[in-house]
């Protein structure tokens, strides 16, 4: 059977900092910091959703941590600002490495899915504003079952949308809590640390491979 490859969307394939331009012409020098809190606090807010079982889309995750982010660094945004920096969300750039890895493997006989904590109509209009949708084999989101990564159940869920078994199947992701997830439910997963200054959790658990761009992906996949 073919490999089945599902790339985590938000962070690996998509850069989330390609919300800066917008952030900047709001508040200049602020426009790092508050994105990387705001990517923070979405996160977050999916983590606790989570646990708590009160469950909200991934939309709503990142409307709120906005409101939060916001609050915290004292910058009070109007409603046409929100609204402008959310619909930024559906537009995010690729990564420069995406188009030509995708190609590469797809031209290997592997099975692509996007797998994202966002929901299926969000994903697709993100993977076609960037130009890549026609290079997957379908989207698996865990907004189908109510849940987010690192949930166990959502990558059973995604063996059971793929068709595929776990020794099969491999997670791409530049989040280490999904490549811990991943792990914990006996898939393979590769870890993108596309900086040298990221750090992945000292949990006793380590990715099944490490690559700093996803050209080197094939080279341990296929």
């Amino acid at each position: 059977m073919p490999v089945t490859i599902a790339f985590d969307v938000y962070g690996t394939l998509i850069d989330t900092q390609g919300v800066l331009s917008e952030l900047e012409k709001i508040m200049g020098e602020k426009a790092p910091s508050f994105s990387q809190t705001w990517r923070e606090k979405q996160l977050e807010y999916s983590f606790r959703r989570g646990l708590m079982k009160r469950y909200e889309n991934f939309a709503v995750c990142t409307a709120q941590a906005l409101d939060y982010t916001s609050a915290y660094y004292k910058i009070s945004l109007t409603d046409g600002q929100k609204q402008s920096l959310l619909e930024s969300y559906k537009t995010l750039p690729a990564f420069d490495d995406v188009t030509s890895s995708l190609t590469q493997l797809k031209s290997a006989d592997c099975s692509l899915y996007a797998f994202s904590n966002g929901s299926a109509l969000a994903v697709e209009t993100l993977l076609e504003a960037a130009g890549i949708r026609n290079l997957f084999d379908g989207i698996v989101s865990t907004d189908d079952i109510q849940s987010f990564k690192p949930n166990p159940d959502v990558y059973h869920h995604l063996l059971q949308k793929t068709g595929s078994t776990a020794n099969e199947t491999w997670l791409i992701s530049s989040n280490p809590f999904d490549v811990i997830g991943a792990i914990n439910t006996n898939l393979n997963a590769a870890w993108v640390q596309r900086s040298k200054d990221t750090i992945f959790d000292p949990w006793g658990v380590e990715p099944t491979t490490t690559i700093e761009t996803l050209d080197a992906l094939s080279v341990h996949v296929v």
